[in-house]
């Protein structure tokens, strides 16, 4: 069971999720990000015979969408609390 503490707080973590722009910048990064490394590890498939692993190809968009993300809910939810 959750705690009634942590239910303000993911409540608080999803807010800042999806406010404020933070999709539309994790999603640039996930792009910009993805696109390099998918160029860096999947080139041979891309450009010559090899084959495309499309799980790596979501993964490795992913991930940085993921991270950008974290970074700036991890970032809104100090600044908040030091601002208390």
């Amino acid at each position: 069971m959750t705690d009634q503490r942590q239910t303000p707080r993911l409540l608080e973590v999803c807010r800042c999720c999806i406010s404020d722009g933070v999709p539309r910048r994790s999603f640039l990064v996930a792009l910009i990000v993805g696109t390099i490394l998918n160029l860096i590890n999947q080139g041979d498939a891309l450009f010559g015979d090899g084959r495309i692993n499309w799980a790596k190809v979501i993964l490795t968009f992913a991930v940085p969408y993921c991270v950008a993300t974290y970074g700036a809910v991890s970032y809104r939810l100090t600044a908040s609390r030091r601002a208390e």
